[in-house]
């Protein structure tokens, strides 16, 4: 148990996070629950995107699988589980983190050559590319995280620290930058150079069309999309650089102004990975054909239900008549 449980910071991650990654996990499971039966029993062509969606949503599901053992311990106040479980459940969580940004970061290009290109494939849009690109993604974030392997700290056996509280804090520092940098910085700046082509593309197509047909809701989705992704991780790799600062020798921080430090960082924490629930209602569910094709199997699959009912209580009845029919012979 930690020796000053009465402090926000131990309050926030008992309270908290077990109740927010709690929501967290049961609508995520529900959201991309749908999204893969989707993707696996009704998506009959797959796009470029939709590979990249899909792997958006593997990567959700990585997260997910992370949260009953991150519940449990914070609930509890103490790790109960044995100390690989702790670092590959740390080592999973960045994995969602990163690869859901660089596929976000490839869904923004595959939209922009999408309506750049709307009657030819763009190189990038091929299938075979798609699936190289996204076999890259996977392995480049692996590695790309895997000196947080050498930060994350299993204190006193009982206590699997967060990686912005692991590990020295000078060395940490300067990798946590690099990671900033290099796995949201640079996406985030690519992701918004091509959705600020695609809204000057939109509003350039819009004026030139004599129809009355409107691009207002593709326009409103890239804002929307733009938004979401700096509201959501923007304020996690600040206070993550700043908790592993603070911590070093050279601030002489107050215990008082550590645990401000340290609240912040954790109220930021969930709210990082709120897209592993926000994915699927707004890049899937939102999406015209995938919304359709997934309503018509829904249908089929309650008219086949309804169907074997329907036979099921006829056939009852028909032997219902013929034993009272047999009774009175």
């Amino acid at each position: 148990m930690k020796p000053n449980c009465s402090s926000v910071d131990c309050l926030l991650e008992k309270y908290y996070l077990s109740t927010v990654y709690s929501l967290e996990f049961m609508l995520g499971i529900l959201g991309n629950g749908v999204v893969m039966f989707g993707y696996i029993f009704c998506m009959k062509k797959w796009t470029s995107g939709s590979i990249y969606l899909f792997n958006l949503c593997l990567s959700d599901f990585t997260f997910l699988c992370t949260l009953p053992l991150l519940i449990e311990s914070y609930s509890s106040g103490h790790w109960v589980f044995n100390n690989l479980l702790c670092y590959s459940n740390r080592y999973l969580l960045h994995a969602n983190l990163y690869t859901s940004i660089l596929f976000l970061t490839f869904i923004s290009i595959d939209r922009y050559l999408l309506i750049k290109f709307p009657f030819k494939d763009h190189i990038m849009q091929k299938k075979p590319i798609a699936v190289t690109i996204s076999v890259g993604i996977w392995i480049v974030v692996l590695l790309e995280i895997s000196p947080i392997l050498l930060f994350i700290e299993l204190k006193d056996n009982s206590q699997c620290l967060s990686y912005g509280s692991s590990g020295m804090a000078s060395s940490s520092l300067i990798y946590s930058v690099c990671l900033s940098v290099t796995g949201f910085l640079i996406p985030l700046c690519t992701m918004c150079l091509f959705y600020i082509k695609m809204v000057s593309f939109l509003r350039n197509r819009n004026q030139q069309l004599t129809t009355s047909f409107s691009l207002e809701k593709p326009l409103t989705l890239v804002c929307v999309a733009v938004i979401v992704f700096l509201i959501l991780f923007t304020p996690y790799h600040i206070m993550r650089n700043v908790r592993i600062a603070s911590r070093m020798e050279e601030w002489k921080l107050s215990n008082e102004t550590m645990i401000t430090i340290n609240s912040i960082y954790i109220i930021t924490r969930p709210i990082a990975f709120l897209n592993s629930v926000i994915n699927p209602v707004f890049y899937f569910l939102m999406g015209d054909n995938f919304r359709e094709m997934l309503l018509a199997r829904i249908r089929n699959m309650f008219q086949v239900i309804k169907c074997q009912c329907a036979y099921k209580f006829s056939s009852s009845n028909q032997e219902a008549r013929d034993y009272s029919t047999e009774s009175e012979q």
